[in-house]
């Protein structure tokens, strides 16, 4: 009985905790993105006088949104899929061979993911210019992702590698499987969840990367980020503000969402097919 207590109240505390920092900013940032011009939302109001979808229109129309979205979310892909094709050699090598130090190289991978993101940024973006790389903006935006957003990959795939049942790579040696049948029966089951999360948590990082899109960016190519943060810093309109952050944020807790569904259906001891 004592314990049944218990785990009601931890509950109901995770329930308001999750309440505090998800639902109600979720809620506030709906509710201001339909906040109507014509009467302000005011602290004395619990919700807003009048709302409608006046900003949401006036962002599509009168901004650059349109031109941000489709940078975007033609970016964000292409960053996955380049991030994970540098990854797999390193990933491999990390996952499946044995020599002396792998461990330390697994380690040297993702320490880059100690360092700030808007640092590193900052002297990544830095050397991109001194090498003359961003006379494309959209290219040099690109590599920089890819560079940046690759310990994430290396370390998700150098799991997977490491997940890929030697019998069944033997088995299929045996049986006189080409390297290619060799990599379709026995490495490729083991290695699709770790593919698809690295793909889905790239083009998450990819979208809602700030610095690099601002740094080399701007002012010709803009992101949903750099929009956001413009909206933000030159005369700050909360509605409007609002409108690019549900904008920005939905979609990545949806894929989140997937991943989290993705992660959890992926089980590592049934992972590679019968060689």
């Amino acid at each position: 009985m004592h314990t049944s207590t218990l785990n009601r109240i931890l509950l109901v505390c995770l329930v308001a905790v999750c309440a505090i920092w998800l639902i109600i900013p979720f809620t506030m940032a709906i509710l201001w993105s339909l906040v109507d011009p014509s009467e302000p939302w005011t602290p004395d109001k619990l919700f807003p006088p009048a709302m409608s979808l006046y900003r949401w229109q006036n962002m599509w129309e009168n901004s650059s949104l349109k031109s941000a979205l489709f940078n975007s979310y033609t970016l964000a892909p292409l960053a996955a899929i380049l991030t994970l094709t540098l990854a797999i050699p390193t990933s491999f090598a990390l996952g499946r061979l044995k020599f002396p130090g792998r461990e330390f190289f697994k380690m040297v991978a993702i320490l880059p993911l100690v360092v700030p993101g808007f640092v590193l940024s900052i002297f990544f973006s830095s050397l991109l210019f001194q090498l003359g790389l961003t006379g494309s903006r959209f290219a040099a935006i690109l590599l920089a992702h890819s560079v940046l957003f690759m310990p994430y990959a290396i370390r998700i795939m150098t799991v997977s590698f490491e997940q890929v049942r030697d019998d069944h790579v033997n088995a299929a040696r045996d049986l006189g499987a080409s390297a290619l049948e060799r990599w379709s029966v026995a490495y490729l089951p083991a290695l699709k969840p770790g593919i698809l999360a690295t793909l889905l948590i790239v083009f998450i990082q990819s979208i809602e990367e700030f610095a690099i899109g601002f740094i080399i960016g701007i002012p010709d190519f803009v992101t949903i980020p750099t929009l956001l943060y413009s909206q933000m810093g030159q005369d700050f309109v909360r509605p409007n503000a609002a409108v690019l952050a549900l904008i920005l944020v939905v979609p990545n807790v949806i894929l989140l969402l997937i991943l989290e569904r993705l992660l959890k259906s992926a089980n590592p001891a049934m992972s590679s097919g019968k060689g």
